[in-house]
């Protein structure tokens, strides 16, 4: 519905028309038994509708094509989505009309945009000519928007005239996306990114990919290999249906220069950004960025203890060995002593109490460590306590990871 000032006898009509593809015509079934009043007569109806499948008269969707009437019809649009629109001023009189100017601002709930393609006056336009215009935008905002159309001439007698027209539309949002973070043991950061189609209509899925910040290379985890061919996870055909929601999940790992750097990657709270782009029914093309993802960052303490190997499976009361990375994420150098503590079923092997040595800020050492179980299950690696002999400070690793313990007649069948 569009909005016009005290009406006046212009020269000059503007006509807008929103640009969009046509959807398909949707055709109502009326029917019912033959035993009825109306016996066959709603099925031959449907039949000879020109509209309806032949076939299958009775499902709602039908081959035509229909194209908006109006500037309002169909007049909603999805966040992401080109906003197009066709602008022609036409001389109904039957005089010439001088430096005609048209302009097409957009206005925003946060800001006024310039669409015109020109901002140079014609310098005349004779009766029955047109000045056409198509003007193209892709929304970035939610909530209602308003095309606002101004039109300015000059009359042969040089009247200066002006008046412009306002049109209403509404921005929506397609898809809800949630993220979620999971930090593992070493530095590698899991994105998982829940999407959600929150229109009426089922979306083709494109692509779904993540930007990593700069400190990050990422590996997408959403295909399988089947016979030598990397395949989709959610199969061949990528439609997302109306309120479905889909997982993504991501693997970031910390590039190598920053790697080394404990305090740095520490710090990183900026992961990086998703790009998303689909399509609707019949080809609307729409894209999607979203802002910076920052997750919390994890805290690591003065000193970081992570391990680097461990077997998944041991047998019980045999000794298997483990390799620990010890860092130092402090601005201070550290005299470490390393006390390993057995506890109800994780058994240490090897002297306890043993110096480690100085270790300087941001540095790391690696520790090739001996243990056995004696119970079955799933079992925590737990015991181990890094004391600083500057600052008589000692820090307790327990639970650090956890390995399945079996019998060796078990695991050798």
């Amino acid at each position: 519905m569009d909005v016009n000032q005290p009406k006046q006898e212009h020269l000059l009509a503007l006509k807008v028309m929103r640009l969009t593809k046509p959807t398909l015509f949707t055709n109502i079934p009326v029917t019912c038994e033959e035993r009825d009043l109306p016996g066959n007569l709603f099925n031959q109806l449907m039949k000879d509708d020109p509209s309806t499948v032949k076939g299958a008269e009775t499902l709602m969707l039908g081959e035509m094509l229909t194209l908006p009437q109006n500037f309002g019809k169909y007049r909603n649009i999805f966040l992401g989505e080109t906003f197009s629109s066709y602008i022609s001023v036409h001389n109904d009189s039957n005089q010439v009309v001088k430096d005609i100017l048209v302009k097409a601002d957009l206005q925003t709930s946060s800001q006024r945009l310039n669409l015109s393609a020109s901002s140079a006056a014609v310098a005349e336009l004779k009766p029955d000519c047109c000045i056409d215009d198509v003007i193209h935008h892709e929304v970035k905002e939610i909530g209602t928007h308003i095309l606002v159309c101004a039109v300015s001439y000059t009359t042969q007698t040089g009247e200066k005239m002006y008046f412009r027209k306002f049109f209403k539309f509404q921005v929506l949002k397609p898809l809800d996306v949630k993220t979620k973070f999971y930090n593992a043991e070493t530095d590698e950061v899991f994105l998982e990114a829940q999407i959600q189609n929150i229109t009426t209509s089922p979306m083709f899925m494109e692509k779904v990919s993540l930007e990593p910040s700069m400190m990050y290379n990422v590996a997408e985890l959403n295909t399988v290999d089947t016979a030598g061919e990397s395949e989709s996870t959610f199969g061949t055909r990528t439609y997302l249906q109306p309120m479905d929601t889909r997982q993504y999940l991501y693997c970031l790992k910390p590039k190598q220069e920053f790697a080394e750097k404990a305090g740095v990657i520490k710090g990183v709270t900026v992961i990086g950004k998703l790009d998303i782009v689909w399509k609707t029914n019949l080809g609307e093309h729409g894209r999607l960025q979203t802002s910076q993802l920052q997750r919390m960052a994890p805290g690591y303490g003065d000193v970081r203890l992570s391990l680097e190997t461990i077997p998944d499976t041991v047998n019980l009361e045999e000794p298997f060995d483990i390799t620990c990375k010890i860092t130092n994420c402090s601005e201070r150098t550290m005299d470490l002593v390393l006390e390993m503590c057995n506890t109800n079923s994780i058994h240490w092997c090897g002297v306890s109490g043993r110096q480690l040595g100085k270790l300087y800020p941001s540095s790391s050492l690696h520790l090739a460590l001996t243990l056995l179980s004696s119970v079955q299950g799933l079992q925590s690696v737990s015991g181990l306590r890094l004391t600083d002999t500057f600052l008589k400070r000692t820090y307790e690793y327990d639970d650090i990871a956890q390995v399945c313990v079996v019998s060796s007649e078990i695991k050798q069948s």
